[in-house]
């Protein structure tokens, strides 16, 4: 797996042992309160068998490879009119409970398939000139005419989770707040596909579902203001991944485990202290 993987795993791992056995302080966190939150992450995938089918052609690629797409540190990272381009995260939360939290989430990460590897085939192709492509039961897919898959409009993972928060430190300007939790949802992709030189399929569509593990620490200032640092880990399984531009039936199917480590800031409503 990659590094972005381990160290969520790991971001988990010492999150939850944090959290156990230690003197409590007192909370931050209120019922009925808000918080609204907007972040980048970069993400990692592990290896994913993706099925192909429709007119003319059935068949599997085995242990595909995909990395995610960092847009370049510039102005699309603070300009609102170009937030959308690079790989962001956007929550909404709201405490049931003194100390849970309902958060929507939207999770707009990117995957794009390496064109420089060569992958198991298994299946058939009735067109010779793609099926050429095919050599002692592999593909090199270098060549782009052959393939390109991308979900890079993106990657979107639309979720609602549930998280437990607990107050690590508890001073005058600033509190500490750890968080763990899971979440489900859908996937809402805008996939880059062009097949065997069809024109690109690039359009919006609910292709699946996902869900997740994640924890975070949030750095509180003056009761509102927040820096958070998250880690998630989970699984998505796409089952209707458009790969035509038109309504043709043709589709791609894939299931993969996902990591993404996010930074970015926020905002919380009403918040107190509990003062006693």
């Amino acid at each position: 797996m990659k590094k972005v993987i381990i160290l969520s795993v790991l971001f988990l791992g010492f999150s939850f042992a944090f959290g156990q056995d230690h003197p409590k302080p007192e909370p931050l966190s209120k019922k009925g309160q808000m918080f609204v939150f907007f972040g980048w992450n970069r993400g990692a995938f592990s290896k994913s068998d993706i099925h192909f089918k429709g007119n003319g052609y059935d068949f599997q690629l085995d242990n595909v490879v995909a990395h995610d797409r960092p847009t370049p540190f510039g102005i699309v990272y603070f300009d609102p009119a170009w937030f959308t381009v690079a790989q962001y995260d956007v929550r909404i939360g709201y405490f049931l409970k003194d100390d849970l939290a309902l958060v929507l989430g939207i999770d707009h990460m990117k995957y794009v398939m390496d064109q420089n590897q060569s992958v198991n085939f298994s299946g058939n192709i009735s067109d010779p000139k793609y099926a050429a492509y095919v050599e002692n039961g592999q593909v090199n897919l270098a060549d782009e005419n052959f393939l390109t898959f991308e979900h890079t409009d993106g990657l979107n993972y639309e979720n609602l989770g549930l998280e437990k928060y607990k107050n690590l430190i508890n001073k005058d300007k600033i509190d500490l707040i750890w968080s763990y939790g899971a979440g489900i949802g859908v996937m809402f992709p805008k996939s880059n596909v062009k097949l065997f030189g069809n024109e690109r399929s690039d359009r919006f569509h609910v292709a699946g579902i996902g869900t997740d593990v994640r924890t975070s620490l949030n750095l509180v200032f003056w009761n509102h203001w927040m820096a958070r640092l998250e880690a998630k880990a989970g699984y998505i399984n796409m089952w209707d991944i458009k790969t035509t531009l038109n309504n043709k039936p043709d589709k791609a199917s894939q299931d993969f485990v996902f990591g993404q480590v996010l930074l970015g800031v926020g905002y919380t409503f009403n918040t107190r202290k509990n003062n006693k």
